[in-house]
């Protein structure tokens, strides 16, 4: 059993095709296809399920791609050591972030990474920050940028604190309270809102606040994407709560100072378990040392 067969098995089961994961791994269809047969005839078992339609995983080959998956991080890892030892850092380094995150500029410091260490490759992920900390603590992930309540920690993670900032209310030029200066809760919560999933950190921020003054609000369209939320108010569709920094790269939106806005704490995470050479150096540029 070859590793570059269980990196092919891997980059079929991640496509759902034999086309996209030979392009994926830079071989041709035909000897991509022919290592997996000899895999599977060394198994004894089919990996996929082919038709003219689709591919997908038999149950052997579910019980297998874990493994698998397991078996390339681990020569991986091997060889990221390897290469740190003698200097050189290389390897996967996987980033996660909330969209609207503003303490760090996130693509210069991915550009000065790559210009020091050519040879580690990053793939950058986008979710909710509830989900980034349970993919840091799952290994998944090595470090993430997360925006939580201030009430609020990330847990069973490393953390440090990157800026504090209160939110602001961004409606469309349209919009009746586009004229005000500031408002406060009160006022806002009569109007119509577009905001975050209900359970999310981003959302809660907003949730918790409310609450707290005693006051209720009506939340009518939910978007787990930041970027669309942000064109649903430009659509004059209702009033979002956003940090100041992220609005500031919105074109044609009007901000409103909030009194009483809820604030929101930005952290970065990275794993308790022991970094890989392209964590420690990423995060080294991050000014975090050995934490």
């Amino acid at each position: 059993m070859e590793l570059q067969q269980m990196r092919y098995v891997i980059a079929v089961a991640e496509t759902n095709s034999f086309t996209r994961a030979a392009q994926r791994c830079l071989v041709v269809q035909s000897a991509l296809s022919h290592q997996i047969a000899r895999l599977e005839r060394e198994l004894g078992a089919r990996l996929f399920e082919r038709t003219s339609r689709r591919v997908r995983l038999t149950p052997a080959g579910a019980a297998f791609l874990p493994a698998a998956r397991q078996c390339v991080d681990a020569a991986e890892r091997a060889a990221a050591e390897v290469a740190a030892a003698v200097g050189e850092v290389r390897g996967r380094l996987a980033v996660g972030l909330i969209p609207t995150v503003a303490a760090v500029d996130v693509p210069n410091v991915l550009k000065d990474f790559h210009r020091r260490h050519p040879k580690a490759r990053v793939s950058l992920g986008v979710g909710a920050s509830d989900e980034l900390v349970e993919q840091v603590r799952q290994g998944e992930i090595e470090v993430a940028f997360l925006g939580v309540p201030v009430t609020a920690r990330p847990r069973g993670v490393m953390a440090r604190e990157m800026a504090r900032e209160r939110l602001v209310a961004v409606v469309s030029p349209d919009h009746p309270l586009a004229g005000e200066t500031s408002v406060d809760l009160h006022r806002l919560s009569s109007e119509v809102f577009v905001d975050l999933p209900a359970k999310t950190a981003g959302r809660a921020q907003s949730d918790l606040a409310f609450s707290a003054a005693g006051l209720t609000r009506e939340v009518a369209f939910e978007v787990t994407n930041a970027d669309y939320l942000a064109r649903l108010v430009g659509a004059g569709l209702g009033v979002a709560l956003l940090p100041p920094a992220y609005v500031a790269g919105l074109a044609g939106m009007t901000t409103i100072e909030v009194t009483d806005a809820p604030a929101r704490v930005e952290y970065v995470i990275w794993g308790r378990e022991r970094r890989s050479p392209a964590a420690a150096a990423f995060l080294e540029l991050l000014g975090i040392g050995g934490e």
